[in-house]
């Protein structure tokens, strides 16, 4: 599989510049295990939620084990980045992919010997959260070292690609593997899948400026570990850019995204339909995050664009608000896909440009905060539900869309050399 990535990488560096970074040796290990986890964390949503309906037959129960399993990225994010601050961030990641494979194998011997309990499925979700929480900081923080500024952008909107890939295949393969060997078995596999992982992880060489780094910050740590939190956020108060950038990242992914949790209520209402017509819509969502993400990856070093990173906003936003009045199915599920793609383009740029001016010292707590969006959404589907509950789900979407327009053109007029940026400088 290696080799194929390598053929692509090669082929495709000249002209077309989408898949450049994959030619990085190190960080086409981490892509093949951010592949393989987000693989395995998909399934495991699906199943999970399978699992706790055939044991409970609740509805509540549903959203309750998602919130349980979404809550520690708020929690614990940006205590992660901390951790992998000054222990290093493949270290991290190897532990916390081995806890999650150990955990999915647990969960699937329980189920295989007909020992599972309710209080199980909540108690390894919310430990499955958890060590996700110390996953993704870490990983996002790697890619920076692995690749560089040049390709930053590229290797971002990839691993992003990575991500939607696996949205869109995952929940479809957990469902084939239930119905065909079962749900211990769906977790024996994802178990696997984190295991693939972890061998991925452990050949990366991180190079000898990091380490070095991460050595100097664990011999000398002059802070106490609350000191190197509250730091972090301070920086990100002090910096009016990067606190813009964190917003436009973070507010949508609350306001907006959401909006999947509805889906079932324009497939059956509105569009008179049933999980045929929900599929459709994910579908394409789906497709026009991968899209975005591959167009993105094309780019080269053109990745910093103000405006066209704000205009991925407001075009997210629209989109939501457009597919909220459609009256066809058809016409919502190319909206749907649009909105996707909106998303994914802004969300890598956003990142990107975080990543790029904010002082390697401070990066990883900076991108802590930025990943919280992961913890934020179980609160974002919450406020969804009680808007459509209020005023149905068309209207509840409508609402969602022009809070997001809203919001990027605030961010716009208040910070006009956002809008303006066009260089970065150079930072260390």
């Amino acid at each position: 599989m290696q080799n194929l990535f390598t053929m692509i990488a090669v082929k495709f560096r000249v002209g077309v510049r989408t898949f450049e970074s994959l030619a990085v040796r190190d960080y086409r290990f981490l892509w093949l295990g951010t592949l393989a986890v987000a693989m395995g964390q998909w399934s495991d949503q699906v199943t999970r939620a399978w699992l706790i309906y055939n044991l409970t037959h609740s509805a509540l129960q549903l959203g309750l084990v998602s919130f349980v399993r979404g809550m520690p990225m708020l929690i614990f994010g940006s205590i992660a980045v901390v951790v992998a601050d000054r222990y290093g961030q493949k270290a991290q990641l190897v532990l916390a992919q081995s806890v999650n494979a150990v955990l999915n194998a647990i969960l699937a011997t329980l189920v295989f010997t007909g020992h599972i309990h309710v209080w199980h499925v909540y108690v390894t979700g919310f430990l499955n959260g958890t060590v996700q929480a110390f996953q993704q900081p870490a990983r996002q923080v790697l890619i920076n070292e692995l690749v560089g500024r040049d390709r930053l952008l590229n290797a971002i909107a990839l691993n992003s690609a990575a991500i939607n890939i696996s949205r869109s295949i995952g929940p479809a393969m957990s469902g084939l593997l239930i119905q065909a060997i079962g749900v211990d078995m769906s977790y024996y596999v994802q178990a696997g899948l984190f295991v693939m992982a972890t061998i991925w992880t452990a050949q990366i060489k991180i190079p000898k400026s990091s380490r070095d780094a991460v050595r100097r910050r664990r011999r000398e740590s002059p802070q106490s570990f609350f000191e190197s939190l509250r730091e972090g956020y301070a920086y990100i108060i002090s910096n009016k850019l990067i606190l813009a950038l964190i917003v436009l990242g973070l507010a949508p992914i609350v306001l907006g995204m959401p909006f999947v949790s509805l889906m079932p209520i324009f497939a059956i209402d509105v569009f008179h339909g049933g999980a045929e017509i929900q599929g459709l819509l994910l579908t394409m969502l789906g497709i026009g995050a991968i899209a975005g993400a591959l167009t993105i990856a094309s780019l080269g070093h053109r990745q910093t664009n103000g405006k066209i990173l704000i205009g991925g906003a407001m075009g997210f936003g629209l989109c939501l608000m457009l597919f909220s009045r459609s009256p066809v199915v058809y016409i919502a599920a190319c909206f749907t896909l649009f909105a996707g793609f909106f998303n994914s383009s802004y969300t890598s740029q956003d990142q990107t440009i975080i990543q790029l001016i904010t002082p390697a010292e401070v990066r990883g707590r900076v991108l802590g905060v930025y990943l919280l969006n992961r913890g934020l959404m179980p609160l974002g589907s919450l406020f969804a539900g009680a808007l459509a509950s209020a005023m149905g789900g068309p209207w509840a979407v409508t609402v969602m869309g022009t809070s997001c327009c809203l919001l990027a053109m605030g961010v716009a007029f208040f910070k006009r050399d956002l809008w303006r940026l066009r260089t970065i400088p150079e930072v260390t």
